[in-house]
């Protein structure tokens, strides 16, 4: 019975506060975000000490957790900012915080021993030893190296503490190298991948070159697009729920820390409606796989596969011969608020078939920060974080000082619009392709 057997957290990245919010408001039970140092991922957004307790006061009031990244491999000249950056952090108080290096580890332990450590992936977790000796160090779990298979996992679980929790990746991009550890970036560019810095060579298109042939490109064919031999598929866990729950994983992690509220909110809903259903029973869960395969299908993706998980993979399974995303939704914007009024013209009559618009009449104005172009009279789409999709149409749209205009061109413009249908704040806004 599935009943019996414990529900895994869903972990579901964030990259700003925008995206917190957008995780948690879709079904995350965590979040885990960056500060603006001291973690892997230097290019995204990240937080700000005041972006990072608002968005902790935000997940905590929706009970949900929120686990802060220092997973960096730290040089000499990191160790006294990170030692700064542990006291801020034992001020905001998140939930726990996310370390690879052993000398950040004893520093986090050191200044903020009330704080719950999980080691990070790159500590290259390939054995229940390793787990053992991080529980002894006062870690209270361990992200797998993504290179396991499930068997290997439930062995994990079979030699280590009942208490010691197991993180896994089920969802997101796939590194070339071991767990994430990759010197490519580095050598090309003198980006460190292991401080932040990763300038994803492993996607870049590869020609052969001769020593005694310098600058003579010679291509290596895998097809007519050309070679992409360190490209690998993006990891989909969701048609295997029960595997994931039988082999005694506790934290399902969705890879994606420099996400679009879109794509986390389509993959943090889905994977939120798979536990869900199974945990009701497995019957549900199978009766409703094809909407979660079609669901998942609408965020961006380099094509599908189940890395590791179910043994060693190969090129049909794990390496793709290109490196573009597949996207079949644009994202618009997230309903800030939802308002009577657009501003000066919320009493015109621009309804279509005769239905006014007037706040009289049941509808209301939802405000957004628009992040893609759209205009007065497209059909669109309400993304609701229970799982519905409904179509609606866009019947005006006003600009920030309450003026009609007919699309809102420019990036992060804040507008008013008048759909259809109202939707409710948290709701996304999307069109497809």
């Amino acid at each position: 019975m599935t009943s019996e057997k414990k529900k895994p957290e869903l972990l579901v990245p964030a990259a700003s506060l925008e995206v917190l919010k957008t995780a948690v408001i879709f079904g995350a039970d965590a979040v885990y975000i960056g500060g603006e140092a001291f973690g892997l991922r230097a290019k995204a957004k990240n937080f700000s000490a005041q972006e990072m307790a608002e968005g902790i006061a935000f997940a905590h009031g929706k009970g949900v957790k929120v686990y802060v990244t220092a997973n960096i491999l730290a040089h000499n000249y990191d160790l006294e900012g990170a030692r700064n950056y542990f006291g801020e952090l034992k001020e905001l108080q998140p939930d726990a915080l996310i370390i690879a290096d052993p000398g950040m580890f004893a520093l986090a332990r050191e200044i903020c021993p009330e704080i719950d450590i999980h080691i990070s992936t790159q500590a290259n977790n390939t054995n229940y030893m390793t787990y053992r000796f991080w529980h002894e160090q006062g870690a209270k779990r361990v992200v797998s190296a993504r290179e396991l298979s499930l068997r290997e996992i439930k062995e994990i679980r079979e030699n280590i503490p009942k208490e010691m929790e197991i993180e896994s990746f089920v969802h997101g991009a796939m590194c070339i190298s071991y767990s994430g550890r990759c010197l490519l970036s580095n050598y090309f560019t003198g980006r460190d991948a292991n401080r932040g810095a990763c300038t994803h060579p492993c996607r870049w298109k590869y020609a052969l070159v001769e020593e005694t042939r310098p600058g003579e490109y010679l291509p290596v064919f895998e097809n007519d697009r050309g070679t992409f031999i360190f490209n690998s598929k993006d990891l989909n866990m969701i048609e295997h729920i029960p595997e994931l729950v039988d082999a005694g994983i506790d934290s399902f992690k969705i890879e994606g820390r420099m996400k679009t509220a879109l794509y986390v909110a389509t993959v943090a809903r889905t994977y939120r409606h798979a536990i869900d259903d199974y945990f009701v029973s497995e019957e549900q869960y199978r009766a409703n796989l094809d909407w979660y395969r079609a669901e998942i299908a609408k965020c961006t993706y380099r094509k599908f596969t189940t890395g590791f998980y179910f043994g060693k993979a190969d090129e049909n399974t794990q390496i793709y011969d290109e490196s573009t995303y597949v996207s079949e939704y644009i994202y618009l914007g997230t309903v800030g608020a939802v308002v009577e009024e657009c501003g000066a013209a919320d009493s015109r009559d621009v309804a279509e078939g005769g239905i006014s618009l007037e706040s009289g009449e049941g509808r209301f104005c939802a405000r957004i920060e628009q992040r893609n172009k759209f205009s007065v009279g497209d059909s669109i789409e309400i993304m609701k974080p229970r799982g519905e999709n409904i179509p609606v149409k866009v019947l005006a749209m006003y600009d920030a000082e309450g003026n009609p205009v007919e699309s809102c061109p420019h990036p992060k413009q804040t507008i008013g619009v008048w759909l259809s249908e109202t939707p409710e704040v948290g709701d996304i806004l999307r069109v497809e392709k």
